[in-house]
């Protein structure tokens, strides 16, 4: 699972070989084997990760609610979504030819326009 992780990271964030297996080599220790890891068992750091990859649909939190001792107590659990991280990883990249212009910076856009009047 490690080394489509990996490509899933690359192609998504557009990150570096190198970075991307670094990305996926620490989430998969993270999870250490497991389907799927409780909230209160990670850092705060690694929460945030967790974040950012749920917003690419790359990890999915499932919340229970349990009553103990009248009172209601909701714990959290991290999961891979499997489905997306291939989907990703198995999603060919387009080069875009005109991607070069978007990091072009605005003066170079205003000296042209300067010198054509």
């Amino acid at each position: 699972m490690k080394k489509i992780m990996a490509k899933a990271f690359k192609n998504r964030f557009e990150m570096s070989k190198e970075d991307a297996k670094a990305l996926a080599n620490t989430v998969e220790k993270i999870f250490d084997g497991k389907e799927e890891i409780e909230d209160t068992s990670i850092d705060k750091y690694v929460r945030a990760l967790f974040y950012e990859l749920q917003r690419e649909r790359f990890i999915k939190v499932r919340r229970e609610e349990l009553k103990e001792k009248g009172k209601i107590l909701r714990r959290y659990y991290w999961s891979l979504n499997e489905k997306t991280i291939k989907e990703e990883a198995n999603r060919k990249n387009i080069d875009d030819p005109g991607k070069i212009y978007y990091n072009l910076a605005k003066r170079v856009w205003l000296s042209r326009a300067y010198r054509d009047t």
